[in-house]
């Protein structure tokens, strides 16, 4: 599964056959860097050539997705980024997703920044990586590319992660379904998946695509996180994708829940 994870994060919505067998760097030289100028005009005819729309695509998938920091990526105003945003979104390349406040006790935040999710995983893939450096790529020099490929391909892959871990939570929950989900998050922090159940409860999670087993620590953040923005979490659950310590798997309950990347395999 932890394979598949990998080769998702850049071939998720592509019609391609994809050998797993192959390292993931040389599927990516072949089947993409190779192509770029046929991908470059399916990408084109997708979203346009408009160099604005694909700035702020660049923007929202190279950074922390709010829309004021793509817009700043992007050298656009917010008034002309969301003008965009509403043109992406018509395209059906952009969703728009709002902060969990809803669901604290805590005072109306309206102005927090909304965020953005591309939506397919070789969309963000492409405006991460090859996008931003296509001029060397259009030539035939790739090193720019896997050198960012490398320095930033744990931090792109754990978002794709935490998506999956997303929908494998809506996929548990059968007989209390869930009724809503999403995140938490303001301008001191984040909470990766926040959700409601249809009879009320309200369940809060983490999700680390690290090599390193999850420890305790994190569960004791995650709870101390929740109180300090009034989050009356009611089940916890954790997404490690190399597993967790003994003294966190000892905890595990019907309050707490424990899933690696194995378990995702009941989405396929």
């Amino acid at each position: 599964m932890e394979q598949a994870i990998e080769y998702f994060t850049v071939f998720g919505g592509l019609d391609e056959q994809i050998d797993t067998t192959i390292p993931i760097e040389k599927s990516i030289e072949e089947l993409i860097l190779d192509e770029y100028k046929y991908y470059r005009n399916q990408v084109a005819d997708l979203c346009t050539s408009d160099p604005l729309l694909q700035a702020i695509l660049s923007g929202v998938a190279l950074g922390d997705r709010r829309t004021n920091s793509a817009f700043r990526r992007a050298q656009v105003s917010f008034k002309n980024g969301m003008e965009c945003v509403d043109e992406l979104r018509d395209m059906g390349v952009l969703k728009v997703e709002s902060t969990m406040h809803h669901l604290t006790n805590q005072a109306n935040q309206g102005d927090i920044s909304k965020k953005l999710i591309i939506t397919t995983p070789f969309l963000r893939f492409w405006f991460a990586f090859v996008s931003p450096i296509f001029k060397g790529i259009r030539d035939g020099d790739y090193k720019e590319f896997f050198t960012n490929f490398k320095n930033q391909k744990e931090e792109f892959q754990n978002y794709i992660f935490e998506q999956l871990c997303h929908e494998y939570v809506k996929k548990q929950f059968q007989e209390d379904t869930i009724y809503s989900d999403g995140r938490y998050w303001d301008d001191e922090g984040e909470i990766e998946l926040v959700a409601k159940t249809t009879s009320g409860k309200i369940i809060a999670g983490s999700c680390k695509y690290t090599n390193a087993k999850m420890k305790k620590s994190v569960l004791t953040n995650l709870k101390k996180e929740c109180e300090d923005i009034q989050l009356p979490v009611d089940i916890f659950v954790l997404f490690a994708k190399s597993g967790f310590s003994s003294e966190l798997k000892s905890l595990k309950s019907e309050e707490l829940r424990l899933f690696t990347a194995k378990s995702l395999k009941a989405l396929i």
